[in-house]
């Protein structure tokens, strides 16, 4: 299944909406890595609130996916956790560690401009 990948201004946003197959989530993180060049997006937002559950695979694959982004050069944040999976997450070890989450999409908006705004700021006072 194909995540529909939407740019939001200076932001793309992959909505999974089922769960996804592991070569599934593979191809997202080829097709999130390329387009934030090509759109030379700022951050990605993905957002999980279709999931109701996140397996060993899938979370280990978004924790390389911000890596991934943040090596292109943007932030990610992972939004949308349906408490019973951040539940599921934690009881079966499993880390998000180096990933920043946020509740739902419009706290993954502030969270991105948040870090827009304070690397304009540091831009800004070393230049």
């Amino acid at each position: 299944m194909q995540v529909p990948i939407l740019k939001q201004g200076a932001y793309l946003i992959a909505s999974i909406q089922s769960a996804l197959e592991d070569d599934d989530l593979v191809r997202l993180c080829d097709a999130l890595s390329t387009q934030v060049g090509k759109s030379r997006a700022r951050g990605v937002i993905v957002d999980v609130t279709a999931l109701d559950v996140m397996d060993s695979f899938s979370t280990r694959t978004l924790v390389e996916l911000a890596t991934i982004i943040r090596l292109r050069g943007a932030e990610m944040v992972i939004v949308g956790i349906q408490p019973e999976v951040a539940v599921a997450v934690v009881r079966l070890g499993l880390k998000l560690e180096g990933v920043s989450t946020a509740l739902d999409l419009e706290e993954g908006i502030a969270y991105l401009d948040g870090k827009a705004r304070s690397s304009g700021k540091e831009k800004n006072d070393r230049g």
